[in-house]
């Protein structure tokens, strides 16, 4: 698979410095500027990239614009665009394999009669459609994939081997489920009984809802609601290792990262984005646009658009003021210890 280096810029709309119309070669491969080989082309969009590029093998580069003048510093050829990181995306999916062929539906699927599949869909060995469920036209489902009655997936969706869908799940259009997530376990539902000796297991009753272009991560729990809907928004992408609790409302476009607790009845706004590993608190509003940091705790509401850090997590530069005044607490100290003892006072 090569591309001229004008195939490629047409396609990530750039523009390109350095070359003339006797430069007579091909793209073959993306990397990073330190792994790159001649044929290779890499992505420049931070200054720490700068110095790896002067002694890349890599043939071209894909540049931010404003890194372009100090990026052009060994006469190969760039293509300047407004954004690196989108414009590469694009070139990545010009080398992108198609996903592993699957044809029809296999003779060891096994698909209960009141099922209705779509136009074009395909299913994998060891699959298992239950009652009533819908699979909308051109579908893929793999290998070993259990979707349980009256549960509904779109048009264009990708379920990779292994991944459960409960019952009454509805998955939109063009969602992709990775392999070994969960989608509509019940919940985290217990309470402790009246005498205190045993725990009762309250029943969840609702649905998990899921927009259209969700991609949801390897491993990722998403619980149903005990009654209503867990819902994830269109467009919204989680992680591997993410847990979703019941009745948790997700907006749309928001990015959810590897290891994220999310407790039930959380509600995150449009566009938030959790870091890795940060819990939130049940019943917690993330606001539209807000970010919450790696390993936070949220304990609290978020407003929107607001960026939020730590244990137990706060505004950003309310951090950054008492982890400086954590590392002035021991000088601190011995200063209060000799004043102290100049006071004959004992701490």
């Amino acid at each position: 698979m090569k591309y001229t280096i004008q195939q490629i810029a047409e396609r990530v709309g750039g523009e390109i410095i350095n070359f003339t119309s006797n430069d007579n070669f091909h793209i073959s491969g993306l990397n990073y500027a330190s792994l790159a080989k001649n044929g290779d082309l890499t992505l420049i969009n931070k200054n720490e990239h700068i110095k790896l590029w002067q002694y890349s093998n890599a043939s071209a580069a894909i540049i931010s614009k404003d890194l372009r003048d100090i990026g052009n510093i060994n006469n190969k050829p760039l293509i300047v665009v407004h954004n690196a990181d989108l414009a590469m995306a694009k070139a990545l999916e010009l080398f992108s394999k198609p996903n592993p062929e699957q044809n029809g539906i296999h003779e060891k699927a096994v698909i209960e009669p009141t099922a209705t599949i779509g136009a074009n869909v395909s299913i994998g060995p060891g699959a298992y459609i239950g009652k009533n469920v819908v699979i909308g036209d051109n579908s893929i489902i793999y290998a070993n994939v259990s979707i349980y009655d009256e549960a509904t997936i779109g048009q264009n969706c990708i379920i990779w081997p292994n991944v459960t869908i409960r019952e009454r799940t509805q998955i939109g259009h063009f969602c992709r489920l990775y392999s070994n997530c969960s989608i509509g376990s019940d919940g985290f539902g217990y309470r402790p009984s009246e005498d205190g000796r045993s725990i009762v297991r309250i029943p969840h009753i609702g649905n998990v809802v899921i927009g259209n272009y969700v991609d949801i991560g390897s491993s990722t729990c998403i619980d149903i609601a005990k009654f209503g809907s867990t819902i994830i928004g269109d467009f919204t992408k989680i992680d591997n290792l993410v847990q979703i609790g019941h009745n948790v409302v997700i907006g749309k476009g928001c990015m959810i990262c590897g290891q994220a607790g999310i407790s039930g009845s959380v509600t995150i706004g449009d566009g938030a984005i959790i870091a890795g590993n940060a819990g939130i608190k049940d019943h917690t509003n993330i606001g539209a646009g807000a970010k919450i940091g790696a390993k936070s705790g949220v304990m609290k509401d978020v407003p929107a658009g607001q960026s939020q850090m730590g244990y137990p997590a706060c505004e950003g530069r309310e951090l950054m003021r008492q982890w400086v005044a954590i590392k002035q607490l021991p000088e601190t100290m011995k200063k209060l210890k000799a004043l102290a003892k100049s006071l004959n006072i004992d701490l």
